[in-house]
């Protein structure tokens, strides 16, 4: 006779990787289940909805001959085909844990959005940013919204764009940095949209660009460093003559964080890198 039961929990090696910072406890943290095989989407969903982190990592063997390891990235309430912060403290976790490249300096990650190469850049980890799959113009009736929601003028938004590489996020353009460490975000008039403003920093200062990231709903209304949304403002920045090919920009300041995201340009790639260690490690029972 088969049993209908659902498998007994194991205990599974796990980690909690702080990413994109220098400092630990002063960027964002990443809950990595770094063994996940033979675990259920549910199970996935519902733990990650525990951890009550803006994401939470699953470690698979890869299904592409191409891939070092798959990983499956969710948020409290839905699951990602990639994330920047996810790929990077994944990477860091899979090598802690012995995992070895099959490409010296170089791992590929499978994920839903397809394979991503992550390098060693110095003592950080860095990611190739992958294509947006969308671009372009925002709707005036979401710029109005957004506008509402930062609790600014429509003009303050000196440009707005899609930016869409698995997250769908909206990137808002301000004048300054100073303008947007003073946002004081109304959630609820943006709910159901992703959007993440950037404004530039004085020149001589440590870091290019202030960013943040608007996320209405999620356990994270504020994300503290964002990697998806680096990596597509970078695309948008760079290509539209804004930003120069290598910069650093700041996230995470209002919240108490120190983020630093490195911001590299190598030929047709765009590389989007950050410190990462881990903070806990140990079992968790699924």
């Amino acid at each position: 006779m088969t049993s209908n039961a659902a498998p007994a929990p194991l205990l599974r090696p796990f980690a909690q990787v702080d990413v994109f910072s220098a400092e630990p406890y002063r960027g964002n943290p990443l809950a990595v289940v770094v063994d996940a095989a033979g675990l259920a989407s549910g199970v996935m969903q519902r733990f990650a909805n525990w951890t009550n982190l803006a994401e939470t990592a699953f470690l698979l063997p890869p299904s592409d001959p191409g891939a070092d390891y798959r990983v499956r990235i969710f948020t409290g309430s839905e699951e990602f085909p990639f994330a920047g912060h996810p790929t990077l403290g994944s990477a860091h976790a899979w090598l802690e844990a012995g995992g070895i490249p099959r490409q010296d300096g170089m791992l590929v990650q499978e994920c839903g959005a397809g394979l991503v190469r992550v390098k060693r850049d110095g003592g950080r980890l860095a990611f190739a940013a992958p294509p947006l799959t969308r671009s372009g113009p925002v709707a005036e009736a979401d710029l109005a919204r957004i506008a509402a929601g930062l609790r600014m003028p429509r003009e303050a938004l000196l440009d707005a764009s899609w930016l869409v590489n698995g997250p769908e996020w909206i990137g808002v353009l301000l004048e300054s940095a100073e303008v947007v460490l003073a946002i004081r975000p109304d959630f609820a008039a943006m709910a159901g949209l992703k959007v993440g403003v950037i404004g530039p920093h004085a020149a001589g200062s440590e870091v290019g660009f202030e960013v943040r990231a608007f996320i209405p709903g999620d356990a994270a209304a504020e994300d503290p460093v964002t990697g998806s949304f680096n990596a597509g403002a970078a695309q948008w920045l760079i290509r539209s003559g804004r930003a120069p090919e290598s910069y650093v920009a700041a996230q995470g300041t209002v919240l108490g964080r120190s983020g630093r995201i490195h911001v590299d340009t190598a030929g047709d790639d765009i590389w989007v890198g950050g410190s990462s260690a881990s903070c806990i490690e140990g079992f968790v029972l699924l």
